[in-house]
């Protein structure tokens, strides 16, 4: 009889027990409503794939100063603690639980994008490709960056999130402060990989004030080059940061994997040996893959984002072993309920 654990067996994670170990990954959509507040049909998407594990809502910025992209949710105001309560109301109401990702840009912005036209902001006047040059913060500026972040995680507890993920990934601001080809720093934020990683851990130090620990995920991509990301020594660097992650005893750590089908050298498997706690990772996974990874031991739960685009019943498909409904690229950011709310469950397509 196999007794290993795979997709559906439930997992504890922080303080919760889980029914299963499918994660909706984090999926910028674009269909904020004016005033950048979650709105309806924010909750109705949201309601619709409460199946999963754990869902972790779409990047929010947790100041309009760490804006990228139009129509992308905030968490700073109270207009949008009121709507982000419309979605965790909603997916409460179907059994589901949902963190929220908190996010700050940092360079990959536009004037036209900010408060007032400035500049944004980042660790060093460093442009990333088809961007203006930001502006480097002052060191006197960067405590109001981390309590901003704090803000927005004791906003997302009003707002009723059973917790949050710390968006330090992709090229933006946490990870920007982190690797060294973006951060240039000769002050305590900068030089040395235990400077890099400072304004990252200070970070989940504020946010872990607000939470607790247990209920608070960070998300790191090792092996990214999003945004035109660099560092001269990826391994060093990730390394030291997941291994200064492991005293604080995290819900989770979330690491993005390159979507070969093939983990290398900075893959979940290798975080296996460095990282104490929970681990989910995401990056063009299939179900068997998904299944394979947990069997394997290379982590603990399987973030799904495409799939659960155009597949809100992931979970039960996945239990079934049925057809994937195929997802529209051409929908995926921005717009309205087409491509967004308009996926057909199983039971829809079978009755």
């Amino acid at each position: 009889m196999n007794t290993s654990p795979n997709l559906l067996s439930p997992v504890k994670l922080g303080r919760y027990e889980l029914p299963n170990r499918i994660v909706m990954a984090p999926l910028t959509r674009n269909r904020a409503s004016e005033g950048l507040v979650p709105h309806q049909l924010n909750a109705t998407y949201y309601a619709q794939r409460a199946s999963a594990g754990l869902i972790v809502t779409e990047a929010s910025q947790v100041t309009p100063y760490g804006m990228g992209y139009p129509n992308t949710p905030g968490i700073y105001s109270s207009e949008q603690v009121e709507g982000w309560r419309l979605v965790t109301d909603a997916v409460h109401q179907q059994g589901g639980r949902i963190f929220l990702q908190l996010w700050h840009v940092g360079r990959i912005s536009d004037p036209s994008l900010q408060p007032n036209g400035v500049l944004p902001v980042a660790p060093s006047a460093i442009a990333a490709a088809d961007h203006v040059t930001p502006r480097a913060l002052e060191l006197d500026e960067i405590p109001g960056i981390i309590e901003a972040y704090r803000q927005g995680a004791a906003n997302a507890l009003a707002a009723g999130f059973d917790g949050v993920e710390i968006h330090g990934a992709n090229g933006y601001l946490i990870d920007q402060f982190l690797q060294d080809g973006t951060n240039k720093r000769t002050d305590a934020y900068g030089g040395s990989i235990e400077n890099r990683a400072r304004f990252m851990l200070e970070v989940v130090e504020a946010v872990v004030g607000v939470w607790g620990a247990d209920r608070v995920g960070i998300r790191l991509s090792p092996n990214g080059t999003f945004n035109d990301m660099s560092d001269s020594n990826p391994t060093a660097t990730f390394t030291y940061a997941v291994k200064a992650l492991n005293p604080y005893n995290l819900a989770y750590l979330h690491l993005v994997e390159p979507r070969t089908g093939d983990q290398n050298d900075l893959g979940a498997r290798y975080f296996r040996s460095i990282y104490n706690g929970t681990l989910i990772s995401a990056g063009g996974y299939d179900r068997d893959m998904g299944n394979e990874a947990i069997a394997n031991g290379d982590a603990d739960l399987i973030a799904y984002g495409r799939w659960f685009i155009s597949n809100p019943d992931l979970p039960q498909r996945f239990a079934v072993n049925a057809p994937l409904n195929p997802y529209d690229r051409d929908t995926f950011y921005g717009g309205t309920e087409k491509g967004y709310t308009d996926y057909p469950t199983l039971s829809l397509q079978t009755a």
